[in-house]
């Protein structure tokens, strides 16, 4: 794929100062440019690779002053916000090499399962019985989808997702084992959700486990039976929540967070990482840190406190020394 620098700056509606016609073919970071590649200058911390890059191509702020002049390979178009531009020419060139349709010979779909338009299943993915896939989703090599779960139009479900496997049910018993509850429920993923690589999103004992519209999940992220994700919510790796627990639409949860079973956490939520949540969040916008995690504002009054112990802990002993 070739794209010249005017048809770069008509998509982005920007100024082009250098050579209209520069052709580039990739894409790089602006301190590891090189000839035919396109980079850009969002933050300024890394203006000074902009003056020796040998990108052909640059996105800029359009009020972004030059210190000095570029090399004369270089050439510039500039944007209302460059970051925003880019993520968008990203955006474009991901889905001209995602675009895919049709399942690969190597994976297995079952005769019952049912699959809308344009989507592509690669290679060593499993369909079960009776599962759902909407149209435009990628299911991209080596994801499984168990029996009866649901799969919602625009989703991207990365190498390694497991949709569907039994949730973590045992009861204890008069022999002081456990016996397994079986795990009758599915999974809703409803449309335009992202999952991420080796993520695991367990069926619900009875009823559903859901992710609901729009919602984002990293690699790497365990998601309890019976749990409801709520709309536009993003969770970051290695997070785990427990069973029927229910997180509202627009949170952020960061990476590595536990989050117990049973609980409820309001919408607009942000948990930072590394924290642990025992109890429900039912303010809505709270920010919260810790293990177990209260507002971020306490803990990092009680931070301070933390890493002053040793000096208190001395000023104390001096104290105990006069009073003696």
């Amino acid at each position: 794929m070739e794209f010249s620098a005017k048809q770069i700056a008509d998509l982005l509606g920007g100024i082009i100062e250098g050579n209209a016609e520069v052709k580039v073919n990739k894409l790089s970071k602006i301190e590891e440019g090189e000839p035919s590649s396109l980079s850009f200058l969002a933050n300024p911390a890394y203006q000074e690779h902009l003056y020796v890059t040998d990108a052909s191509i640059v996105i800029v702020n359009k009020d972004f002053t030059l210190e000095k002049a570029v090399k004369e390979t270089c050439t510039l178009v500039r944007v209302d916000n460059a970051y925003e531009c880019f993520a968008k020419l990203l955006e474009t060139y991901n889905q001209i090499k995602n675009n895919k349709n049709g399942i690969e010979a190597q994976s297995f779909v079952a005769d019952s399962a049912k699959v809308g338009e344009n989507v592509y299943i690669g290679s060593f993915a499993y369909v079960g019985d009776n599962v759902v896939i909407g149209e435009n989703t990628l299911i991209h090599p080596g994801v499984k989808i168990l029996q009866d779960c649901q799969i919602g139009a625009n989703c991207t479900l990365h190498s390694g997702v497991t949709i569907g496997a039994d949730g973590f049910g045992f009861a204890p018993n008069s022999e002081n084992n456990y016996k397994k509850v079986p795990q009758i429920g599915n999974v809703i993923i409803e449309d335009y959700v992202e999952i991420g690589a080796n993520t695991c999103v367990d069926r619900a004992t009875l009823g559903s486990t859901i992710i609901k519209k729009g919602a984002k999940l990293d690699n790497l992220i365990q998601i309890g039976h019976n749990v409801v994700v709520g709309e536009n919510t993003v969770i970051v790796s290695q997070t785990g929540i427990a069973g029927s627990t229910k997180i509202g639409k627009n949170c952020m949860i960061g990476g590595q967070v536990g989050i117990v079973g049973h609980l409820i956490i309001a919408d607009g939520v942000k948990i930072a990482a590394q924290s642990g949540v025992g109890s429900s969040i039912t303010e809505e916008g709270a920010i919260v840190q810790g293990s177990p995690a209260y507002a971020i504002g306490e803990y990092k009054r009680s931070y301070v406190g933390f890493r002053k112990l040793p000096e208190i802990l001395d000023r104390l002993s001096e104290l105990e020394k006069k009073i003696k």
